[in-house]
């Protein structure tokens, strides 16, 4: 006959008494509550209340936002609920429930804190031994931001719509001040209407004028290279052409804006991947052996190129700079390599199509392409240096080392979308996650070591 163990619902204290021994030793919520406790307090932005109910400790509710950010619990409400039902959670709140609005108004504030937890990471990591400052690998991946597409809006089709919820509200007002005359039984219904079309017309009015000084401030940065070429047409004789085109101060009409998050934009993986509203993230991982995420960063395009150059020499003023830098073709710059050689840093970025067709794959052959003239000089050492032996060997190690970070925090982690709207919150919000990820990281190293 099989036995069964006893259990009892009824009893009147089943977990240990210290919290410690609720979880395993080798438990990352352990390294966690360690890690922050190494953060000053200055870096934390902290209200001040006179008098009144006392506030829960900064370094309690980082460590939470990290744990939970660690082991896929992002919500402020699923933290919430978490604090009483997951042991982990339990332990890193020391028992306490701070609400979701406290934990959403602590993410949206400590971006500061947020930092200061990621470089006390990675000094923890050297001062282990773990991390090695040689060489680095830097990529981008595509993060669904908190905004549907459905709500970007072109130009030309925001001011059409401008005109005609002008025209609507005009007469649902005139409709509103005769119903008011004729005492009708329901007042309230026309001033709904209207204040709903007065919304939705104040956020066209606002993405036209984002839209409009956008295209001005493009228009002043192209300024100077126009006039260098108009004047170069001008001192040309004989037949001199078509005279160059001045810079547009209006917007194009297929330009968009979100109506939800501004600051997020349409874009895709590649060209077989369909449009999404999102942001452009920003790694820069060890390629020495640890796949720590060292920097980070987020811009609102889906070129990697721009912000190549900040985001690495960024670097200094936390961690330090790198000796060498492996990037794939999207971040192919003169300017950037130029800025990152001035600095003693040796960039290598692939030139033209990184990844040939496999031999076997199911999918038919591309169509042959000719293939582009490349002329500037630095494209030219570029392909020569790597085409050496020992270039080539250093960077195989790019994709080995970056993309499967960016897998771990998709797949394992569960984070494919933003929970915060604008981009310096969303820059805030990923600087948590890479925190997240180099924790569980960390701590798998010491475990192995």
């Amino acid at each position: 006959m099989t036995g069964f163990i006893p259990f009892s619902r009824e009893q009147a204290f089943l977990l240990p008494p210290d919290a410690k021994d609720w979880l395993p030793a080798d438990d990352v919520a352990h390294f966690v509550v360690a890690a922050v406790d190494r953060v000053p307090l200055g870096a934390f932005a902290v209200r001040p209340i006179p008098g009144g109910k006392a506030q829960y400790h900064p370094r309690l509710l980082l460590a939470l936002l990290i744990y939970c950010y660690a082991n896929g619990i992002f919500s402020s409400r699923r933290i919430e609920r978490a604090t009483h039902r997951d042991i982990g959670v339990r332990y890193v709140a020391a028992n306490l429930h701070p609400d979701h609005d406290t934990i959403a108004a602590f993410r949206r504030a400590n971006r500061a804190a947020f930092e200061a937890a990621f470089l006390q990471v990675l000094l923890l990591a050297r001062e282990s031994g773990l991390l090695r400052l040689g060489t680095v690998s830097i990529d981008g991946t595509k993060l669904d931001a908190n905004a549907s597409k459905i709500r970007s809006v072109r130009y030309d089709r925001a001011k059409a719509l401008r005109v005609r919820l002008a025209a609507d509200i005009t007469d649902l007002t005139n409709r509103a001040e005769a119903a008011d005359a004729e005492a009708q039984p329901d007042p309230q219904a026309l001033p709904a209407e209207i204040a709903r079309r007065e919304a939705l017309k104040a956020k066209l009015d606002a993405a036209c004028a984002r839209l409009e000084a956008e295209a001005r401030a493009e228009a002043e940065a192209a300024r100077p290279e126009y006039d260098a070429k108009r004047a170069a047409y001008e001192a040309k004789t004989g037949r001199r052409g078509r005279p160059p085109k001045p810079p547009k101060d209006d917007p194009p009409p297929e330009r968009q804006s979100n109506l939800t998050d501004p600051d997020s934009a349409l874009m895709r993986r590649s060209d077989a991947h369909e449009y999404r509203q999102a942001y452009n993230a920003q790694a820069v991982v060890c390629a020495e052996g640890s796949q720590l995420i060292l920097a980070t960063g987020v811009v609102a395009t889906s070129a990697d190129a721009p912000s190549f150059a900040a985001t690495i020499l960024g670097m200094e003023g936390g961690i330090g700079l790198p000796q060498t830098v492996l990037a794939d073709t999207g971040f192919a710059s003169g300017e950037a390599v130029a800025a990152l050689e001035a600095h003693g840093i040796e960039p290598l970025v692939a030139i033209g199509r990184t990844q040939p067709h496999r031999a076997y794959d199911f999918r038919p052959p591309p169509q042959p392409r000719t293939p582009r003239r490349i002329t500037e000089p630095w494209r030219l050492a570029m392909v020569a240096k790597l085409e050496t032996p020992n270039a080539k060997a250093r960077y195989a190690r790019r994709k080995q080392t970056v993309e499967p970070v960016f897998g771990t925090i998709k797949s394992a982690l569960g984070f494919t979308r933003f929970h915060l709207r604008g981009l310096a919150k969303v820059t805030s919000e990923w600087t948590l996650v890479a925190l997240a990820y180099n924790c569980r990281r960390l701590h798998n190293l010491r475990l192995a070591a």
